[in-house]
């Protein structure tokens, strides 16, 4: 995934097996891949693969997928890239989706919000120990070093609350935490910019890519804003809050 992107990466997962991992073991194959393209900072349209097994079809197509503010988007699996929706990815809008299940796309789009984040804070961290200011590594200052903690704070609850959501699968649990996983990237773009000043902002240096990928994956499926209100909804419509984990 460090070499290859895109279409020629998705023939690479294709290749190797990646369809039957998706059918044998989703549980090991769905955190694993997504995980490692949100950490390499590559693409596949493999989220595809995830919608389309969880409605009975086959995979290595395509189908629309809900992006926040009730619209739709085609992630190709090959073609030029939309300037759409970040000028790096084949997402294309489209007039309207069906009716395919969204809980394992929000699952699998939760790993790689989580995968992006720990690559923003791998980032940042680096950056805080590498960098000097009056005589003292930017590590050992206290706000620094408080914005790198919240920053694994929200990225290690996201991915317990996916784990959680894996163990007794419903819509409920997969929406809240691809939520959780959103926020979490929004947390650390936000904390790990403010460690690296302005040098994230330019094209050279690989922070900028990451924040704005995780943009896009946090409006994929359901937004956290848009899925916490969702959430916020169905839990008045059932008048209780359901168990989400046995404790």
């Amino acid at each position: 995934m460090e070499t290859s992107s895109g279409e020629r990466l998705d023939r690479a997962l294709i290749e190797l097996g990646w369809l039957e991992m998706l059918d044998e073991m989703p549980d090991v194959a769905v955190p694993l891949v997504f995980r490692l393209l949100g950490e390499t900072g590559a693409h596949a349209p493999v989220v595809n693969d995830v919608v389309l097994r969880a409605a009975g079809r086959d995979g290595g197509g395509t189908v629309p997928l809900r992006y926040t503010g009730d619209s739709w988007v085609v992630w190709a699996r090959s073609g030029e890239p939309s300037s759409v929706l970040g000028d790096d990815l084949p997402i294309h809008p489209v007039g309207e989706g069906d009716s395919t299940p969204l809980g394992p796309g929000r699952q699998a789009v939760g790993w790689w919000l989580v995968g992006t984040s720990r690559a923003m804070l791998s980032l940042a961290r680096q950056h805080a120990l590498d960098r000097t200011q009056f005589g003292r590594p930017v590590a050992s200052f206290q706000a620094v070093r408080h914005r790198l903690a919240e920053t694994l704070v929200a990225i290690e609850g996201a991915e317990a609350t996916l784990v959680a959501a894996a163990t007794e699968p419903d819509d409920l649990g997969f929406a809240l935490a691809k939520a959780a996983a959103g926020q979490a990237a929004l947390t650390a773009a936000r904390h790990c910019q403010q460690v690296l000043g302005g040098i994230g902002f330019t094209a050279e240096h690989g922070l900028q890519r990451h924040i704005k990928r995780a943009l896009v994956l946090d409006g994929l499926l359901g937004s956290s804003r848009d899925l916490t209100r969702e959430a916020g909804i169905t839990l008045r419509t059932k008048g209780f809050a359901p168990r989400l984990i046995q404790l």
